[in-house]
């Protein structure tokens, strides 16, 4: 009996564990360079695998799901010719009724390659009836919003708490607002 008790609270902690383990070998989630899906699965604790696009019929009976951002749900962006695999992205912060931040992974290219991790980059709904079923995003080689809108399928809700480092200490929500409403705007040099 008292070994069954150890091997229960032992496979606990082990299930504990990995639900806040950080992919790959980074020693930050912000250090973590690889997919999406991995990235999203650790940073908002959602345990679902497979392609990103799938998210959305695979959170059906397991996760809430809904239609509205809330900070440490995941974005699940749709299958398209351009995101074959779709897009998973965490809600980092919210900023206003139709811009948000998220904290993703694999989307813009830094020094010349994907897979890292963004911190807090500005999403905007541009969706006609602000339903949040298309959006812009902001793109690093850019230094704003891209060109493409994506359609998304809604948000899953994490059950627990978001990682920490999901938002940074001073995001700058300014940025963000101007990144969605002034388009044509761009930083001085």
């Amino acid at each position: 009996m008292d070994a069954m008790r150890r091997l229960r609270r032992f496979l606990l902690a082990a299930t504990l564990v990995s639900a806040v383990t950080v992919p790959a070998a980074a020693q930050s989630l912000l250090d973590y360079v690889g997919e999406c899906v991995p990235f999203a699965r650790a940073a908002s604790g959602i345990r679902i695998y497979g392609n990103a696009w799938t998210w959305w019929d695979q959170a059906a009976g397991k996760y809430d799901r809904g239609h509205r951002p809330r900070v440490g749900s995941v974005m699940v962006f749709a299958k398209t010719a351009r995101l074959p695999m779709g897009h998973v992205a965490v809600v980092s912060r919210i900023v206003e009724k139709r811009v948000l931040m998220l904290t993703h992974a694999n989307w813009s290219r830094q020094n010349g390659e994907r897979g890292h991790a963004e911190q807090d980059v500005t999403l905007y709904d541009v969706s006609p009836g602000n339903d949040w079923s298309s959006v812009k995003v902001w793109y690093r080689d850019n230094d704003g919003l891209g060109g493409g809108v994506y359609p998304v399928q809604g948000f899953v809700y994490a059950q627990g708490r978001a990682a920490p480092e999901l938002t940074g200490a001073h995001p700058d929500d300014v940025g963000a607002l101007i990144d969605a409403y002034v388009p044509d705007a761009r930083p001085l040099r």
